[in-house]
């Protein structure tokens, strides 16, 4: 329980911002110091809203429970491609073979959909256990404002609130392998024997003033540009999270904004520090293998990077090598 201080400090924090006269694009948000507990900003954060592809966190974390072998080879099949809510296209074709990692890693880094599917029919028992599964993965995490219907997020009543999703954090950050693979800014994985290049969507991963340890984003036309994010910044390790916002770029402002105010920066230096945001250099890497079983959930460490930097081309939001998605980053 936090102590009369801490929730006075908390209290006072949130003070400054509206003093401060800090304004959102996202929807809902919320920051809070991973340390003390305090809730440093927050807008509408007890709001449930749609998620879009933060739901492959929660995927992630159900898959990982399974303790299946990472090394099994999954096939992508046609049930794999049905999407009766967005009619997306793009992906791992069909056909394709890749380890489960591997699938992993590119529902992950890239928000491939076909992917988080497999994963998810491929769980012990089917897409009906892997549901089961998914329940009382949300019941036992306290997410009481949140509703996982399937595994990909491109359904609109994926839902869950800021406050949930800081919860969601807190757990995905236990589990070594989702720490390790969302802080990487780029990889590469073996696809039908083949290497891919996989982008992480989130653009600030290796961008100056963050390190971050843990994140995903998401993008439905409902859900508008989401960011769930675990990373250090102005001193301070926290959880961020934004919901809702209608542009890319609105999400991007909104994280700047936040890793300023954290700097203690007033917000006409913020206006200024948009307008000459210096573009992060390029990251490439160079493939890796994990050998034995996946790693067991565990206490909460900060999990580096580690993908070597190379110069290469910046990210795209939104898309492995050889895939096309559009439809949730």
């Amino acid at each position: 329980m936090l102590s009369r201080a801490t929730l006075v400090c908390g209290l006072l924090l949130a003070c400054a911002a509206a003093q401060a006269g800090l304004a959102f694009g996202s929807a809902h948000v919320l920051v809070v110091d991973e340390v003390s507990g305090e809730v440093l900003l927050s807008k509408d954060a007890d709001t449930a809203a749609p998620i879009a592809s933060l739901t492959k966190l929660m995927t992630a974390m159900v898959v990982l429970d399974a303790q299946q072998d990472p090394h099994e080879d999954l096939r992508i099949d046609a049930a794999d491609t049905e999407d009766h809510f967005r009619h997306s296209r793009g992906g791992v074709p069909v056909g394709a073979v890749a380890s489960r990692l591997s699938l992993l890693e590119l529902a992950l880094l890239a928000s491939d959909n076909r992917a988080a599917s497999a994963l998810a029919r491929h769980y012990p028992g089917g897409l009906e256990a892997f549901g089961a599964a998914m329940q009382r993965k949300t019941h036992a995490l306290g997410l009481y404002g949140t509703l996982i219907e399937e595994p990909t997020g491109l359904s609109p009543n994926n839902v869950s609130s800021a406050q949930d999703m800081v919860k969601v954090l807190r757990a995905a950050a236990r589990y070594p392998t989702v720490a390790q693979i969302t802080s990487r800014r780029s990889h590469i994985v073996l696809v039908s024997g083949r290497p891919w290049t996989v982008r992480n969507t989130n653009r600030l991963v290796g961008a100056p003033g963050w390190r971050v340890h843990l994140s995903k984003t998401g993008f439905t036309n409902d859900a508008g540009r989401c960011l769930a994010m675990r990373a250090e910044t102005g001193g301070r390790t926290v959880m961020v999270v934004l919901l809702g916002a209608a542009r890319p770029s609105l999400r991007a402002r909104d994280a700047m904004t936040i890793r300023r105010w954290l700097a203690g920066e007033t917000p006409a230096v913020l206006v200024r520090a948009a307008a000459a945001r210096p573009r992060a250099p390029a990251q490439r890497a160079r493939a890796t293998t994990v050998a034995g079983p996946w790693p067991a959930a565990g206490a909460l460490e900060p999990a580096a990077p580690i993908v070597e930097p190379s110069p290469g081309k910046p990210p795209q939001e939104g898309g492995a090598a050889g895939t096309a998605e559009a439809d949730t980053d």
